[in-house]
């Protein structure tokens, strides 16, 4: 396992050579016998666009979020109470499932906005980020790609899933109206039940915030299968390189 880890990142840093002054020789230890520079370089660019496009590629597709327990968008916390009283909301069930519905198809349509940010992280890796994934573990890269794109994939995301929530679903109610009506209705009930209110009736921000976590649990997986699992690497390159 850990020489595993050693090749994956070894390539991060060959990567970096032409950028920074790090030498040929203090790189070569990290080289793995009989690959070159180039097989190296190709092999790192492969293997992040394999795992960040099967990502993006699995969530933006049609119940890509929703029929995915590891990532489905269910109410923020603070409602969840709502599905132990929801018998006593008129028509609460039918708004549930609509409003789960319609937050997990927002996340799965605003996906696709995550390749170009993640593409332009994967090639402004510096040689400093590839000596601190070395140390780390089998989502070490996932782990530097969040830390680089995260502002930007909520930048990103939030216009989309904003919008999405904001179309209507049933006649003339949308799924942002949907929730503020069957939160509104429970809180009206709360003080019967000896329930605290809830006081966020807003799905967009929490939409958005899972999405994100839901494609980051994907891109992690697809790391640990790369360096773990041979039929992961699905082309030449990545065989070439990871299985040295």
């Amino acid at each position: 396992m850990k020489t595993m880890r050693l090749r994956f990142l070894s390539v991060i840093l060959i990567t970096l050579a032409a950028s920074t002054s790090c030498t040929q020789e203090e790189l070569d230890q990290f080289l793995s016998p009989g690959l070159s520079q180039s097989e190296v370089i190709s092999g790192l660019r492969e293997a992040l666009k394999v795992g960040t496009d099967t990502s993006v590629g699995r969530l933006n597709a049609l119940n890509g979020y929703f029929t995915d327990q590891a990532v489905k968008i269910l109410l923020p916390p603070e409602a969840q109470v709502i599905q132990q009283y929801v018998s006593i909301v008129p028509g609460g069930q039918l708004l549930i499932d609509e409003v789960v519905l319609k937050v997990n198809r927002a996340a799965e349509q605003a996906a696709s906005q995550a390749k170009p940010i993640f593409v332009n992280a994967i090639t402004t890796i510096t040689i400093q980020d590839g000596f601190t994934i070395l140390r780390g573990g089998d989502t070490a890269a996932t782990e530097y790609l969040r830390g680089r794109t995260i502002d930007s994939l909520q930048a990103s995301f939030t216009p989309p899933i904003t919008q999405a929530l904001g179309t209507p679903i049933v006649g003339n109610i949308s799924a942002e109206s949907a929730y503020a009506n069957l939160v509104n209705t429970f809180n009206q009930i709360a003080p019967f039940i000896q329930q605290p209110q809830i006081t966020q009736n807003s799905l967009a921000a929490h939409t958005t915030r899972r999405a994100l976590d839901g494609l980051f649990v994907k891109v992690a997986d697809e790391e640990k299968k790369i360096r773990r699992d041979p039929l992961h690497r699905v082309t030449e390159i990545l065989k070439r390189v990871f299985g040295a």
